[in-house]
């Protein structure tokens, strides 16, 4: 394997904290990434995202028939291609040099990735409705609010939304240390194992998009965030939605709400919550 602190050396470079770079180089965390890969994934065509030196590139060129990394970096994609030049003329490790919110992503079987933080949303649900496993790094506080369960303080927004697509799993904390410079936050790896959620919804965008709206109400009951938030969720009938629910359900606070309950009160708003019925696009 590839010494990360050679990468980093040949690379001639260094970490930008102003620019969310942080290089893994830690041997034992590296080597362990792809293997929280669920033992059943299809290593057929992995994707990285943010390849920066190929510390993890390398590893998962080990584990995998075919590789594809992503680096917006000109520089460090400059270095991508002579450092593993072998690896691309035989067609085992594509690179793409852009930015991975904006280009075309290829078909792959699953996702491995050491993502900039500050994008960690934008990158998480580019790849979660794609239906494929990942193994993601993320700030430790970002990755327990995607894991976290109904009524415990991480439950949100972000739980409900990732929940929908995929079981979510926190499988390693990671140290600062373990990182070339090393970020201000502790870190986190993420496992997610796509499957079909346990209810059904008939407009998934409104159901995504209302439990945005619910949530930035989320010490308030439903019944208020319901009524406080139209202009998030776009009903226009609050009261037809609210006169729809039970009682006991309405006093209690978003947080408190299993995804299951959140998709039966979306469907509600949905039916009854539009003067008239909204356009299919909406």
């Amino acid at each position: 394997m590839r010494d990360p602190d050679g990468l980093l050396a040949r690379a001639g470079v260094r970490g930008n904290p102003d620019r969310d770079q942080h290089f893994l180089v830690d041997d034992r965390v590296l080597d362990r990434v792809p293997e929280h890969l669920d033992p059943d994934t299809d290593r057929s065509h992995i994707l990285e995202i943010g390849a920066g030196t190929g510390a993890l590139t390398d590893r998962l060129l080990a584990v995998a028939d075919h590789v594809t990394a992503i680096e917006r970096d000109g520089n460090l994609a400059d270095f991508l291609r002579r450092e593993f030049a072998d690896e691309i003329d035989a067609g085992r490790l594509t690179l793409i040099e852009g930015d991975a919110l904006a280009v075309d992503l290829p078909e792959y079987t699953a996702s491995v990735s050491n993502l900039p933080y500050g994008a960690s949303s934008e990158f998480a649900f580019r790849l979660l409705p794609r239906g494929k496993p990942t193994v993601l790094m993320f700030q430790q506080e970002f990755a327990e609010r995607m894991a976290a369960s109904a009524g415990s303080d991480e439950y949100g927004r972000l739980s409900v939304s990732a929940q929908h697509y995929a079981d979510v799993e926190v499988v390693e904390t990671v140290p600062r240390e373990a990182f070339s410079p090393p970020p201000e936050v502790e870190s986190a790896i993420v496992r997610t194992t796509p499957r079909e959620p346990e209810y059904e919804v008939t407009d998934e965008e409104f159901f995504l998009g209302f439990v945005k709206a619910v949530f930035t109400q989320r010490r308030k009951t439903l019944r208020n965030a319901i009524r406080n938030t139209v202009h998030i969720s776009g009903i226009d009938d609050a009261a037809a939605v609210i006169e729809q629910l039970d009682e006991d359900l309405l006093r209690r606070r978003p947080g408190k709400l299993p995804p299951t309950t959140f998709a039966e009160v979306a469907t509600v708003a949905l039916e009854y919550g539009f003067g008239s019925e909204p356009d299919g696009d909406e």
